[in-house]
């Protein structure tokens, strides 16, 4: 072991500079510095490198952190990047938005006594510098197959499938609906996370490694799910789940009530200089309004960090259980506090109050933490008389996604959902009920983070090719 290692007892926890949250509010670039190489250096050093890497365990692709920290510490970057890619297709993105005071950083063995090391920040650095070094290639196979796959999806689980099978040798073609590849990672997470940039790279090198991209293609309308399973010896069905969940009650139609998706992608493709006639308009643009977030998870934090960047008058984010029971990451949070946002915890909204068809607020009331129900997790219940009224110009749901109805907008009637409407696959497989049709992602898990998208491709691709391979074999076993 490297006497650099285990410093932990003499470094205090470092993390990347913060732009001053005044500066940062008035724009959307990312708002951490990157490490030098000698912080970097240092904070991987802190590493315990314990025999059981509670950081490996807790992290969705299980990734050697211990071994690219100590890589790291003795400055050899190029190893630390090779071990890092060997398992995680995104780790430039993953290190920029993974919630890792949730995964492995909230793990860290030395996290007890000590703060954790600075996993994320180190990743980001480690990748970063690939980039400018040049050490990052396209997915080159050392040689070409006939086999071919036709992938659903250009988000993170379809990008992660593909990757690994064009690196076998595959012909690999990837459809999406809309006009970029990323998936959310483009259209949902705001560039003070993750620049466009950052994930346009990756686009332009699987490109140029030879995974053709069908853009602005629609399965069921352009192109059916039939004819890609005859065009192609597996598909992979990769959409993610993009169907807002609804909040009823009074006042619900008011105009200026918008899905959280469809408030990020304009202000995305606002950035992207894209022309966004709701935007344009004011329909789907904060600057000037009081804006009423509802949701407590990460989206909701995306929403809320946008419309102080946009200039809104106020913003509120309106939570119904308090701030320990916030699904999404405490990082964002704080980061939301520190730019301005006001949050209202232990309030559940009921209805809309508007004038002339605009919603001028949200009928809300105070809640109060019960007993725990099934799961563990404590319910809320109404506190009696706390009724309120949030003024708001912009109301913005943030209450999560839900998958849309793929058998219908497919015109696949036989494949089978569930009755969340996710896809039904053999947990083993991956394989939908419909043969040679797999599906990975949220549209299998429900919504969830990049990095388990990343894990669930990167395992549909080695199923994938079980299936095809064996296929392949079966008429010659036959025979003999």
């Amino acid at each position: 072991m490297a006497e650099r290692m285990l410093q932990f007892v003499r470094l205090s926890q470092q993390t990347p500079d913060k732009r001053d949250a005044a500066e940062r509010r008035t724009d959307f670039g990312e708002i951490y510095q990157r490490f030098s190489a000698e912080r970097a250096s240092e904070q991987a050093s802190r590493c315990s490198q314990c025999g059981v890497p509670f950081c490996s365990v807790h992290c969705p692709l299980n990734q050697n952190i211990p071994d690219w920290l100590k890589l790291t510490a003795e400055g050899r970057l190029q190893e630390a990047h090779e071990v890092n890619a060997a398992t995680n297709t995104f780790p430039e993105i993953c290190g920029r938005v993974c919630p890792q005071d949730r995964l492995c950083e909230g793990n860290c063995v030395i996290e007890k006594g000590f703060e954790s090391v600075t996993i994320g920040a180190v990743e980001r650095y480690i990748n970063d510098t690939a980039w400018e070094m040049g050490w990052v290639k396209p997915p080159t196979p050392s040689r070409e197959l006939a086999h071919s796959v036709g992938i659903i999806g250009a988000g993170p689980a379809g990008l992660a499938a593909a990757e690994q099978l064009r690196k076998r040798g595959w012909q690999v073609t990837v459809y999406d609906r809309y006009d970029r590849v990323g998936g959310l990672m483009i259209y949902g997470i705001p560039n003070f996370k993750l620049e466009k940039e950052v994930v346009l790279r990756r686009a332009e090198q699987f490109a140029a490694g030879g995974i053709n991209f069908v853009l602005n293609c629609a399965i069921g309308r352009d192109v059916t799910l039939d004819e890609l399973r005859a065009k192609h010896d597996a598909v992979l069905i990769a959409t993610g789940v993009y169907k807002a969940r609804d909040i009823g009650g009074e006042g619900a139609d008011l105009s200026g009530i918008v899905p959280a998706l469809e408030y990020l992608t304009a202000s995305n493709r606002e950035g992207l200089g894209d022309d966004v006639p709701d935007f344009a308009s004011g329909a789907l643009n904060a600057a000037g309004k009081r804006v009423v977030v509802i949701g407590g998870g990460d989206t909701a934090m995306d929403c809320v960090r946008t419309a102080i960047r946009q200039g809104a008058a106020s913003v509120t984010c309106l939570y119904r259980r308090d701030k320990a029971n916030m699904p999404g990451s405490m990082r964002e949070v704080k980061n939301a506090e520190e730019e301005g946002v006001t949050f209202s915890w232990l309030s559940a909204p009921e209805g809309f109050v508007g004038e002339n068809g605009a919603v001028t607020g949200v009928r809300a009331v105070k809640m109060h933490l019960g007993l725990p129900d099934a799961t563990g997790r404590q319910q809320v219940e109404r506190i009696a008389g706390s009724e309120f009224t949030e003024p708001a110009d912009l109301v913005i749901k943030a209450l999560g996604f839900d998958p849309e109805d793929l058998p219908a907008m497919f015109g696949a009637p036989e494949l089978a959902v569930s009755r969340w409407g996710t896809v039904q696959v053999d947990r083993r497989s991956m394989m939908t009920k419909l043969p040679g049709v797999f599906a990975a992602g949220d549209i299998v898990r429900g919504a969830s983070l990049v990095v388990w998208g990343i894990r669930d491709g990167r395992d549909a691709a080695d199923q994938i090719e079980k299936y095809v391979l064996a296929k392949a074999v079966t008429p010659a076993l036959a025979a003999e």
